[in-house]
């Protein structure tokens, strides 16, 4: 294995954070995007190397990445950027990581498992806030409680929204909700279930949102049971029900430009001070079939910040040869400890208890 890494999206918001802080350490990565002027300008301030392509052409991406050790995808939305450079990698023995939290994403290239291990290439999404530290913790409480049926995991904090984060966002708007019942992914109505659920700051609504740990959870616990929330104001999750009968329209073309044009309009991302004054809390708890249960949170740094943190780390680590062929989650291939390598994440021990 060597330690030529390629970014892909190295000029969005994430991508150029990530790009910063690989540089910072040392990987002297090559910059990479459809789009001529930006990726140019920024290898140019970096004094990096860099290439320029779509996705478009099958021949043309393995051609450009097959060079490369490991290349990492940072162009949302992934259910457009993942499969090209996925089926790509495999061809040129390239391994792949990406920063997705879609849940197609992952099951679409968890799919592919069999034919990167033939290959010898390693596939690891979700190598940022999504979805490092709800996989970590999600493993850390498999371990407490081995026969665990049940996971629920709760995310508070999102304050800071990057462009593609958003955009993420606009196209999942027309999927609904998601959750794994019985080990299968099942789609569910918007806000399907409400729970109070204590993050550190007491008792706070949360309703389930469809989180990559959906996909995720599955694999790196074998847990059937997964649902995944987010806290939002009282009043939002009666209006989230309510307007569940809009998801088809969220979802048509004319709407999605129009949701798209007005974030590249009014979102450019938080700003250094705003991510150095962000902090994250997650939760989690496990059940099993007797009833027993154990739960725990974590504390985190910015999401974009711990993101282009863990990107790199892992980025490093795939580079070193550190990470076994085919499909693989960040605990998985790390462990439940993994997140509290970094600095500013806490993790506590909290009661399992019903809110």
């Amino acid at each position: 294995m060597g330690d030529d890494l390629l970014i892909y999206g190295s000029y969005g918001y994430t991508g150029a954070l990530i790009t910063e802080t690989a540089d910072e350490a040392g990987l002297e990565p090559t910059l990479a995007g459809r789009r001529a002027e930006p990726v140019e300008r920024q290898a140019t301030d970096r004094g990096l190397d860099h290439r320029v392509f779509s996705l478009d052409h099958p021949s043309v991406v393995a051609s450009h990445i097959e060079e490369f050790d490991a290349v990492l995808n940072c162009a949302g939305p992934f259910s457009a950027t993942a499969d090209p450079l996925v089926t790509a990698s495999i061809e040129s023995g390239t391994d792949y990581l990406d920063i997705t939290g879609e849940i197609g994403a992952f099951e679409a290239t968890a799919e592919r498992d069999r034919d990167a291990e033939k290959a010898g290439v390693t596939l690891l999404p979700g190598v940022g806030f999504d979805v490092v530290p709800t996989d970590c913790l999600a493993a850390y409480l498999h371990t407490q409680l081995p026969d665990a049926e049940r996971l629920s995991l709760a995310i508070d904090g999102l304050g800071t929204f990057s462009p593609g984060t958003l955009k993420s966002v606009v196209e999942g708007l027309s999927h609904g909700g998601a959750a794994r019942i019985d080990g299968a992914i099942e789609t569910v109505p918007p806000a399907w279930k409400v729970r109070k659920i204590d993050l550190g700051g007491g008792a706070s609504t949360a309703v389930t949102i469809p989180w990559g740990d959906v996909a995720t959870a599955y694999y790196t616990t074998g847990i059937p049971n997964v649902e995944t929330y987010a806290t939002v104001p009282k009043y939002a999750a009666s209006v989230m029900k309510k307007t569940g009968v809009l998801t088809p329209l969220l979802g048509t073309a004319p709407v999605q430009r129009l949701l798209n044009g007005a974030v590249d309009a009014a979102v450019s991302g938080p700003t250094a001070d705003e991510r150095a004054r962000s902090t994250t809390r997650v939760w989690g708890a496990v059940e099993n079939g007797a009833g027993e249960r154990a739960a725990a949170r974590l504390q985190t740094p910015d999401t974009y910040e711990f993101t282009a943190r863990t990107a790199t780390e892992i980025a490093r680590r795939v580079l070193d040869g550190a990470v076994g062929a085919g499909f693989q989650t960040p605990a998985a291939a790390f462990g439940p400890e993994f997140v509290l390598d970094f600095d500013g994440v806490e993790r506590e021990d909290v009661p399992g208890i019903e809110q």
